[in-house]
């Protein structure tokens, strides 16, 4: 009988423990999913359209949430955008005008010096890549509502060369 309940205050005992630790690796998960939604999240770039700013075969930048969200997203800015013709898909890309500035880009440098110029609408911003030759921006899209902002760039994590922010 003693044994029995020896047992028993063991299995008791092993119980509360991994409860215990159960709850502190819940903690865990919930204060990363936070962390990754609403304040800084690892992000993976690859592609031509930011070239020589962001490496063609992928960096791993920082981008922080809680800029777009405080209206401290200004022009040079390189963010992170919610696709407006993919929903599932982000785009990285630099900020060249918010609401009420001019902006006079060329809308095919392949073909055409040609240039237009025009009034960013209020509650947009004028994204572009670096590489406007081999970018899809604003030239295509048009003005991007800043509500698709999702986050400001503001560290490069890989590669371990260029570690350290965006200059």
């Amino acid at each position: 009988m003693r044994n029995l309940l020896h047992r028993i205050s063991e299995l008791k005992s092993a119980a509360k423990e991994a409860v215990s630790k159960s709850l502190l690796f819940a903690k865990f998960l919930c204060l990363l999913h936070v962390t990754d939604t609403y304040l800084c999240s690892p992000i993976i770039v690859y592609g031509p359209s930011m070239l020589p700013t962001l490496n063609m075969a992928g960096d791993v930048l920082l981008a922080e949430h809680l800029s777009p969200l405080l209206g401290k997203v200004g022009p040079g800015d390189v963010v992170l955008v919610r696709s407006p013709e993919n929903p599932r898909k982000s785009i990285t890309k630099r900020v060249l005008g918010m609401e009420g500035d001019s902006v006079t880009f060329l809308p095919d440098p392949a073909n055409s010096d040609r240039s237009l110029t025009i009034r960013v609408p209020k509650g947009h911003v004028w994204i572009q890549g670096d590489n406007i030759y081999a970018s899809r921006d604003s030239r295509q899209l048009g003005p991007i509502p800043y509500g698709l902002i999702e986050g400001k760039v503001f560290w490069r994590v890989w590669p371990p060369r260029d570690f350290g922010t965006l200059g």
